[in-house]
């Protein structure tokens, strides 16, 4: 039996990926997209053959739902479906503020449905096999780690602070951080960050580095600048690089690409990606969390302890020093 599934406002530039993947999954019903704009709404609805409908009617009407509202938005659609039973996949980050993420994860523990988090990362090809390599001890200890998530600058609510929560750090820092909690099974406990805004007229951030230390000592770098121009071949780039006493294992999440050269549009040359998809891979994930009963592979705490980096990266901004991690569960 198929699981109903809907969308709870397409505002995010990756809903339109996930409505494809509810598309092509057998064991999906996708019953309906609820959003604040209603051309936006309707649009992405009549592209994939479903109905657009009101929060409450689409929440009647599934047994899960995937969030792709404003990061200011997210508590808010959580609490609704966490109030309606049904089960949750939020677009990251899980808040911009980590009070709203605990609340958020409260919410659902006390109403008994699971709460996700998108971080497709987790299901791509070279992070599993390196997840693999570590498991079986091939790098040793590792000692340090270099991480990249470099993209455009996407426009639209992720410049306005009143919505976002911030600029590139908000957006493109999650992605990669999850990974390090993930891989390397231990949260980040201090951070020191700088920023800037060097290459659009906008409020927030568009370039920043995080240097970050481990609870057990290890040293993380990240650069989540939007930095890539409008005719950059590709979007943008999700990397990592770990530093063991045995080896090193290098991640690059996008490098399936061939070289596509054309003319007469912006971008005379792209990189096309022909990859296994990870945006499939999450949605299957939760589609058959939902069907099962059972936790998504990025449960709703490991996005609260993102948001909580995320805060420290901004205080550290703040003050210009580096600033503990205020996990709250501690």
């Amino acid at each position: 039996m198929s699981v109903p599934v809907g969308i709870l406002s397409a505002a995010h530039v990756h809903a339109g990926a996930y409505a494809a993947a509810l598309d092509t999954n057998a064991d999906a019903e996708f019953v309906g997209v609820a959003d604040e704009d209603a051309d936006r709404g309707r649009r992405l609805a009549d592209e994939h053959g479903t109905d657009y409908c009101s929060t409450d009617e689409l929440l009647d009407r599934a047994a899960g739902v995937v969030v792709c509202a404003p990061n200011a938005a997210h508590r808010d659609r959580i609490e609704a479906a966490a109030a309606a039973g049904v089960d949750v996949l939020c677009e990251k980050p899980l808040a911009a503020d980590p009070d709203d993420a605990h609340t958020a994860v409260a919410a659902c523990e006390d109403a008994g449905v699971r709460l996700g988090v998108a971080m497709p990362l987790r299901f791509s090809e070279p992070v599993q096999r390196v997840e693999r390599t570590l498991d079986d001890g091939t790098l040793g200890d590792v000692h340090a780690v270099t991480g990249t998530n470099r993209g455009r600058c996407p426009g639209g609510w992720f410049v306005d602070p009143s919505r976002s929560g911030g600029g590139a750090v908000v957006d493109h820092s999650p992605h990669v951080l999850d990974l390090v909690h993930h891989l390397l099974g231990e949260r980040v406990r201090e951070v020191y960050a700088e920023s800037g805004t060097r290459f659009n007229d906008i409020p927030v951030e568009d370039v920043n580095l995080l240097s970050m230390e481990l609870g057990d000592g290890t040293q993380i770098t990240l650069d989540g600048s939007w930095s890539r121009p409008d005719e950059w071949p590709t979007w943008g780039d999700a990397t990592l690089e770990l530093h063991g006493t045995d080896g090193v294992a290098t991640i690059d999440c996008f490098d399936q690409t061939l070289l596509r050269v054309g003319s007469g549009g912006d971008r005379d040359a792209t990189w096309p990606f022909w990859g296994s998809n990870p945006d499939r891979a999450l949605v299957a994930d939760f589609v058959d969390a939902v069907a099962n009963g059972r936790e998504p592979a990025t449960t709703g705490q490991e996005g609260a302890a993102v948001a909580a980096v995320i805060e420290a990266a901004y205080r550290s901004i703040d003050r210009g020093e580096a600033v503990s991690v205020d996990y709250r569960d501690e």
